[in-house]
């Protein structure tokens, strides 16, 4: 039958199954931390992304002052490269980044569109030491700018 000999089995398991749970929600909560820092670096990016394409997209190109402009300003891959180039580096590298660029794809594949590829390599706090040196994020912005 069920005596009090068989509940002297069972002590010290209620304290075992709160440090097993109190480690799974300690990891949870580091895990959100991590996920949300990287996702908020990647919006910075893209924010700074945005302003490069934009500023790109308005960067007249040498042949707008001997040709005039269509319905676009016209652009091309080293107008674009170079006013992104100018507006990221006008910029200060926002927190939780390591490292920050250009990439290859930066330019304009019509003379119309302004096309910014960016990257950067984002801390990662508490979980970081599992990953290295950073996790890698890629944005690409793109601008256009109509004369009406």
């Amino acid at each position: 039958m069920w005596g009090n000999g068989s509940r002297l089995d069972e002590e010290g398991r209620v304290a075992l199954l709160v440090l097993v749970f109190s480690m799974i929600c300690v990891l949870l909560v580091s895990g959100v931390v991590a996920v949300t820092s990287v996702h908020l670096s990647r919006m910075k990016l893209l924010d700074v992304a945005d302003g490069a394409a934009l500023a790109a997209a308005n960067a007249l190109d040498d042949t707008a002052y001997r040709g005039g402009v269509g319905e676009a300003v016209p652009l091309s891959d080293a107008t674009v490269a170079q006013a992104a180039r100018d507006y990221v580096g006008s910029r200060p590298m926002p927190s939780g980044m390591t490292r920050w660029g250009l990439a290859a794809g930066t330019g304009t594949p019509d003379g119309e569109l302004a096309v910014v590829h960016m990257t950067c390599v984002a801390d990662v706090p508490l979980v970081g030491w599992l990953l290295g040196d950073g996790v890698t994020i890629d944005v690409v912005s793109r601008a256009r700018s109509n004369l009406e």
